[in-house]
């Protein structure tokens, strides 16, 4: 069963990893006014702001696979899903603030996945 749930969280790992990775070089690469076009929430904040989010996923994406995979810092992993967990609850409120229901339930979910990668390599999971 242990063999199963690491497998699971591995997966939850670097599935997060990648959507985290494609969003921040997205959100940190692309002019503003171009993300604006998909992104509208980012009317909201300065280029600066957009991209130091867009900075921040990208290292989390790191943090939740590079550690585990080099053995170097493991811990790095269950903290970078902690950040993870609460950049997406500052998301959530962003758009409560916004009236979009849809971006709430889908940052919802990322947090969801981050929180459970989190319990796992913290406690009954760590490497």
């Amino acid at each position: 069963m242990s063999v199963l749930v690491n497998v699971f969280l591995w997966v939850l790992q670097i599935v997060l990893a990648l959507m985290f990775a494609m969003a921040g070089v997205m959100k940190s690469t692309t002019p503003k006014d171009k993300l604006a076009e998909k992104l509208p929430w980012v009317e909201d904040y300065s280029a600066g702001t957009v991209r130091l989010i867009g900075v921040v996923e990208l290292l989390a994406a790191i943090g939740l696979v590079l550690p585990a995979v080099l053995d170097i810092a493991p811990i790095l992993v269950p903290i970078a899903a902690t950040g993870l967990a609460v950049v997406m609850v500052l998301a959530m409120d962003a758009h409560r603030r916004r009236h979009e229901p849809s971006a709430i339930a889908f940052n919802a979910v990322l947090l969801l996945i981050a929180a459970v990668i989190a319990w796992g390599r913290f406690g009954p999971h760590a490497f």
